[in-house]
């Protein structure tokens, strides 16, 4: 969900979406860990790639989202505001 929501902001590569989600505070995710959710994300047909010449070395492979993957990505924001708000009312005592 973190992955698609960076993409969609504006298509980006690997390395790049790394950097963005650490700059947020998500240090979980490195390369090793995002390539196969984008590799499993364009084989659902959530994101697409293109490739892009690079001035630093070889083409970058970039990604970008695809009408499933708003789609996709609008319905997991709605179920993750429900089970956020589950787990706070959990985490606060249900309302004591």
């Amino acid at each position: 969900m973190c992955l698609l929501s960076i993409i969609e902001e504006e298509a980006s590569y690997g390395y790049e979406m790394v950097s963005k989600l650490r700059d947020r505070g998500l240090h979980l995710a490195s390369e090793g860990s995002i390539y196969p959710l984008l590799s499993r994300l364009q084989k659902q047909g959530m994101i697409e790639s293109y490739l892009v010449q690079s001035s630093e070395g070889p083409a970058r492979k970039y990604y970008r989202m695809s009408k499933p993957g708003l789609t996709a990505l609008e319905q997991w924001r709605h179920d993750w505001t429900g089970f956020k708000d589950s787990v706070d009312a959990v985490l606060n005592g249900g309302g004591r």
